[in-house]
């Protein structure tokens, strides 16, 4: 039994999670939220910008956006994150001192962009053809259909996507405490990272990775119900157990007994 207890020392320690608790909800969470969030933001834009290029009937427009696609599609998460953080270090001392931190929303952007204009393509290219010349037909320049009629039907087809992307940027965000950040922009796994190192206990490691969990579980669940939604439509209201069963009485027949 001396191995499972030295396990079950090593990683379920609960005065070690309880000292990395507080940190991880005050500091981690936040900065992990953020360095999220604001890459898919950032992301969803340069992806939307990726699509449209990469339909585009000009080569000089289309050939671009897919050798970008594939540059960093093809790139590890860490090395793109390295190259951004290192390479451009400088302009941002220059831009905005010793923080590293924009330049890590930044990698992370350039990452996301290029999985979100394939999915964003794909979305816009499943729209019928027949809704491009519906509104072309009605007046709308090429532009403006695909500003007002396309795009958004595209985006409507592509959220489950969207937000699996979201789920990756979550974990993917673990890989910028390469770049050094300070002690109140670390992410959780880098506080939980920190805390292993002093304590030589890995509790407040697997903590970070409950965190990652609570995080990603539930948008998993969110992807599912919007992707049923979308497939299915909502749900009838009122029985529907047998079709068969029609109410055929005539209006006012219910209330015919009131007074």
């Amino acid at each position: 039994m001396d191995p499972l207890r030295t396990l079950w020392e090593t990683f379920f320690d609960w005065e070690s999670m309880r000292e990395a608790l507080p940190e991880m909800i005050t500091v981690g969470l936040p900065n992990t939220l953020i360095l999220a969030v604001a890459a898919a933001l950032l992301g969803s834009a340069l992806g939307i910008l990726l699509a449209v290029a990469g339909i585009s009937r000009t080569r000089w427009l289309r050939w671009p956006a897919r050798v970008y696609t594939d540059i960093f599609r093809g790139l590890p998460a860490a090395a793109t994150i390295l190259l951004i953080g290192v390479g451009l270090a400088p302009l941002g001392m220059q831009v905005w001192g010793p923080n590293p931190y924009p330049l890590g929303i930044l990698a992370l952007s350039l990452i996301a962009s290029a999985y979100l204009g394939e999915i964003f393509r794909s979305g816009i290219q499943s729209v019928e053809a027949t809704q491009l010349e519906a509104a072309r037909a009605l007046g709308f320049s090429w532009r403006e259909a695909m500003r007002r009629v396309i795009i958004p039907q595209g985006v409507r087809r592509i959220l489950p996507a969207w937000v699996n992307q979201l789920i990756a940027l979550i974990k993917d965000s673990s890989l910028v405490y390469f770049l050094g950040l300070l002690a109140s922009q670390r992410e959780l796994f880098r506080i939980g990272q920190d805390y292993a190192a002093n304590t030589g206990n890995q509790s407040a490691l697997l903590l970070a990775g409950l965190f990652y969990l609570v995080l990603t579980v539930p948008l998993t669940h969110v992807v599912n119900w919007i992707d049923r939604r979308l497939r299915h439509g909502r749900p009838a209201a009122g029985p529907t157990d047998d079709p068969d069963d029609l109410d055929l009485a005539p209006p006012g027949a219910a209330g015919g007994n009131q007074r």
